[in-house]
């Protein structure tokens, strides 16, 4: 037996409403006195996802001193910053202050270098570039109080074939694996448009192989639109993720165009859902073009709306 739903209660009254001529104050007498309307007003909602709000610190604007960027990102409403890594030490030192100062958490590390020196290359000289990169990655999640840098472990191009990609990544990532347990920081793996890790049993594969917590998953909501569906990504890799990136896309006949979250083609809704089936309670950072404090705060509101679930 079908029961419908608040919404299909009231258009199919508005539709006989107005099909046999009842007035506006009839109808919402009828739907007042209707027990579906009692039940659906009566319906307790989801309480918002315990998921932390993040923002790229490149996002911020580059005119401000880092203090100031920091400040900015907690006034609007963000919790923590991910922050890429910084071989300068003093500039390190002034980001960690800035980040203190502002009451946010840098929670993760963007890492550099593995597009450009990927670490499944054939190149000695290029890995050994990427694994100077991730250790410097590891030292500033540690300095700045972090939990986890991201990695993009391979990339497949005419030059590297798929398993070449996979064996040489997982050679050298296990290189990293003593410092990220000294340090105690998590090797998070995400997907990207690199021609690797195509789908969700992939990933988990690859990263399920290490037999390591300190190698998990950083999980990009809007990286996967071009081969798959977020919520199908998030219940497969389950408590692997540890980390999320938030963007969104808009399909076209050329390809995608980056969409301001909520404008593009990401099922918000089936996300949210999704996190809530997985019990994720980690950071979410939204990774967008950047933008003034009008702009931010209006990328954070629609956080809370879209995946914390908050009016």
């Amino acid at each position: 037996m079908h029961i419908p739903s608040r919404r299909e209660f009231l258009k199919s009254t508005v539709t006989a409403a107005c099909s046999t001529g009842l007035s506006v104050g009839g109808f919402t007498e009828l739907v007042a006195a209707s027990p579906a309307s009692h039940s659906a007003l009566a319906a307790p909602q989801p309480a918002p996802l315990p998921i932390k709000k993040g923002v790229l610190l490149e996002m911020l604007p580059a005119k401000l001193s880092y203090a100031e960027r920091m400040k900015m990102a907690r006034d609007v409403g963000f919790e923590v910053i991910q922050a890429p890594t910084t071989p300068d030490e003093h500039e390190a030192e002034e980001i960690k202050k800035a980040a203190a100062g502002a009451n946010v958490r840098i929670d993760s590390v963007m890492n550099m270098d593995h597009w450009k020196y990927p670490l499944s290359s054939s190149d000695a000289a290029a890995v050994d570039k990427s694994l100077a990169g991730m250790r410097t990655s590891l030292h500033n999640a540690k300095l700045w109080g972090s939990d986890a840098v991201l990695l993009v472990p391979a990339v497949v191009n005419p030059q590297t074939y798929y398993r070449d990609a996979w064996s040489r990544s997982q050679t050298q990532i296990r290189k990293l694996l003593p410092l990220a347990e000294e340090l105690k920081i998590v090797i998070a793996i995400e997907e990207v448009w690199n021609k690797f890790l195509l789908s969700p049993l992939e990933m988990a594969k690859y990263i399920g192989e290490f037999q390591s917590p300190w190698i998990q998953a950083w999980f990009d909501v809007g990286n996967v639109l071009l081969y798959g569906y977020p919520q199908d990504w998030i219940r497969t890799l389950g408590k692997s993720i540890v980390k999320v990136h938030l963007k969104d896309f808009k399909r076209k006949e050329s390809g995608y165009e980056w969409a301001n979250l909520g404008d593009g083609d990401v099922d918000w809704e089936a996300v949210r859902e999704a996190f809530r089936e997985i019990g994720y309670s980690g950071s979410a950072v939204v990774e967008l073009k950047g933008g003034d404090e009008a702009y931010l705060r209006d990328v954070s509101r629609r956080v809370d709306r879209l995946v914390l679930g908050r009016p």
